[in-house]
């Protein structure tokens, strides 16, 4: 189990509360947030997402909202808790900095044209005129665009702190300064000209982060707004009233049209219809559904009218839960980002250090004053980490861009730097392997009475053979019986308390027929089975048939394509997993326990290899948490999605190869990003301090670095191809 990719034990028993936190801008803000709320009292843990620019505080029950507030404030970011969406701050943010670049650009242009005079010649009354219009245009221009990084630099320096923006900002105002100096004495060189370009680029490159966190932000928009507003609630008496989705809660009955959206999870009560779950399952074909079925927010209802009791709405919704998973893909900590994190943390101090050497050391070399300060602002400008504080989350913002159009979901963004380092592949059988949406092969082998206890068991659990049993049980007209003390076990199957005819309790099991005390099945039909006891009554036994998902064979064979050895870890019948596995070609081990399976995933560990886990069910839980990386369907149980590291969706098993190829592809590109950016500041920083670049080619190269960088990571759009 990797502990980077999941917080400590005491965050997750603690409350979570959500800040906005806009000012958010690099690689040295979030260290300072994360490190600073880590050692408030009462905080357990702090985690930025960049993306979104949002603080997730697990914090014990006893501190409240406004102390958290105030823990933020202190360290010069302005906060406010987190209400829902907020997509208009982002694009408001979006919009002023692209007044600014514009603003910026424009007069670039402009103060260039008039350089272009002085560079070829002109001097005396003419440099000086076109020195004093290029002050007149560059700054004005300094103060509205550069307002970015001056609020921000200035929010650092109250909280006696430094970020990137510090020396950007000291950089843009000395050469502001000199050029105004050089302008006001006749000298021959003036660097409004730098200044502005300077801010151009920085701009440019905040605006490409702004616009590439948005459409992050987007999908996740974009999936909530695919569910219905709101619905029509039955009352008892039959009448209807229109509810808003947010006012929806469980047990409520709601009326579905045909052509309509459910706006919450639940289960159909009435009607049978076709729906498209396109959305949540990326399985394009209509999925047909009756009296029982478990229906999700999101999914358009196609047909016929439809009765439906609400089991989940609002934040409780499956498709919500996918859009949280979306959002805090960019929470984690990579190896990659800490390192980032720790050059950002000493950048300033020693970018500010570096720049006075450079000034001393002229300035001892007999140089003059004016020399030496233009080098210290050179050197201020080019050492800008911007390169550096990119080349991670750039990266890992484009590739789960990639994935999530393709039908993976990251819930961590570690996950990916974990999943390029894997080289054994474990899948789970059914569910997995296969569809997890077996039929009951011939005559269920229940009697009439012990049927509706059967059916609510079955439904009581979410097992793929449960739900199929509880599925034919309903269409057989069965109403479930009233069962008390219902508990699930893990890898053996569900049980509860059902009356018999003289009013006496009597224990209820369905799961695997050795945990009901059958040992030797007979032969038959079918790759599965399920048992079902009453009491001391006999083992009935239900056959089922599952298909394998349709390209399982095309994906395990790409799986060992790229190097990975695939095994099947299964809890079914000896039977059923060799037939599968003979015809998948790939190594199987059957009739194991969740516990079996972790011990499996432990031994392979200590052997040096780096394990990913492929599972959906209750029992795959442990070994999904165990792994060094998991992936589970959406049509996982709630235990499975929350201990997987990735979901994907769809009916098909390619996504998990796909998943594996991206992963590498990404972290081929995170390493030469920093490898970019670390070769940038080993050529041009020496330079600088040797006086051999301009603040205006400074300018440029820092720019041009950080470009680069987003542009390679910018290739990862196809990752997931």
């Amino acid at each position: 189990m990797n502990a980077l990719a999941r917080p400590p034990e005491a965050a997750q028993a603690a409350a979570v509360a959500l800040f906005n936190v806009p000012g958010i801008h690099c690689a040295g803000c979030i260290a300072k947030i994360e490190r600073s709320l880590k050692a408030e009292p009462g905080i357990v843990d702090a985690r930025v997402n960049f993306t979104t620019r949002r603080v997730s505080v697990a914090h014990l029950p006893d501190i409240d909202l406004a102390g958290i507030h105030a823990a933020i404030e202190r360290t010069g970011f302005a906060a406010e808790p987190f209400a829902g969406e907020a997509q208009a701050p982002a694009n408001a943010e979006s919009r002023r900095l692209v007044k600014a670049l514009a603003v910026a650009g424009f007069a670039a242009m402009n103060i260039m044209l008039l350089s272009v005079s002085v560079w070829s010649g002109a001097d005396g009354a003419t440099r000086d005129l076109f020195h004093l219009l290029s002050g007149i245009i560059a700054l004005p221009t300094v103060a509205y665009a550069g307002r970015p990084f001056f609020a921000s630099a200035w929010a650092a320096l109250r909280q006696r702190r430094t970020n990137m923006d510090v020396p950007i900002s000291i950089g843009v105002l000395m050469a502001c300064g000199i050029s105004v100096y050089e302008t006001a004495t006749s000298g021959p060189h003036a660097y409004f000209d730098g200044a502005v370009m300077l801010l151009f680029f920085l701009l440019a490159g905040r605006f490409l982060d702004s616009v590439m966190r948005a459409r992050a932000q987007d999908g996740v928009a974009a999936l909530m707004r695919q569910t219905a507003s709101g619905a029509f609630v039955r009352a008892p008496d039959g009448t209807l009233a229109w509810r808003k989705a947010d006012e929806l809660a469980p047990n409520m009955r709601i009326s579905v049209a045909a052509g309509e959206r459910l706006a919450a999870d639940g289960i159909v009560e009435e009607g049978a219809s076709q729906l498209d779950r396109a959305l949540i399952t990326g399985e394009s074909r209509p999925e047909p559904v009756a009296p029982g079925a478990r229906v999700l927010a999101g999914t358009l209802n196609l047909d016929a009218p439809l009765v439906v009791k609400v089991t989940a709405a609002g934040p409780d919704t499956v498709i919500a839960d996918i859009a949280r998973l979306m959002e805090a893909a960019g929470q984690a900590k990579s190896r990659y980002v800490r390192l980032a994190d720790r050059a950002a943390r000493w950048y300033a101090p020693a970018v500010h250090t570096l720049a006075a050497l450079a000034l001393v050391t002229w300035l001892v070399a007999g140089a003059g004053l004016h020399q030496a300060i233009l080098i210290a602002i050179a050197v201020l400008i080019i050492t800008c980490p911007c390169a550096l504080g990119l080349a991670v989350p750039v990266s890992q913002v484009v590739a789960a861009g990639a994935l999530m159009r393709a039908g993976i979901l990251i819930k961590d963004g570690s996950a990916l730097e974990r999943l390029a380092e894997v080289d054994t592949a474990l899948f789970d059988k059914t569910g997995t392997l296969t569809l997890g949406r077996p039929v009951p092969v011939g005559d269920l082998g229940l009697a009439a009475a012990e049927k509706p206890a059967a059916l609510a068991l079955a439904q009581a659990s979410r097992h793929p053979l449960s739900r199929a049993l509880a599925q034919a049980l309903v269409a057989d007209g069965v109403v479930p019986a009233t069962l008390t003390n219902i508990r699930e076990v893990p890898g053996q199957g569900v049980e509860g308390m059902a009356a018999d005819a003289s009013g006496a309790s009597r224990l209820v099991r369905l799961g695997r027929p050795s945990w009901l005390g059958l040992q030797d099945l007979p032969p038959l039909p079918g790759s599965l089975v399920i048992a079902f006891r009453a009491g001391t009554g006999p083992v009935r036994v239900v056959p089922f048939d599952d298909a394998p998902r349709p390209d399982a064979l095309a994906a395990l064979e790409r799986v060992k394509a790229l190097g990975l050895r695939p095994v099947i870890l299964s809890g079914d019948r000896a039977e059923a997993v060799e037939v599968l596995a003979a015809s998948l070609d790939v190594e199987g081990h059957a009739a194991l326990l969740p516990q079996d399976k972790v011990t499996a995933i432990q031994r392979l560990a200590a052997a040096g290899h780096r394990v990913v886990m492929v599972g959906d069910g209750l029992n795959d839980g442990p070994a999904l948490k165990a792994a060094h990386v998991s992936l589970a369907p959406s049509s996982a149980s709630d235990v499975g999605q929350t201990a997987a590291d990735m979901l994907f969706l769809g009916d098909g098993l390619m996504p998990v190869p796909r998943a594996v190829a991206a992963a590498r592809r990404t972290m081929r590109v995170v390493r030469q990003n920093i490898a970019l950016a670390i070769v940038y500041n080993v050529v041009a920083v020496p330079l600088a301090f040797a006086g051999l670049v301009t603040p205006l080619v400074a300018a440029l190269a820092m720019s041009g670095s950080s470009l680069i960088v987003v542009a390679n990571a910018l290739r990862l759009r196809r990752a997931a191809r």
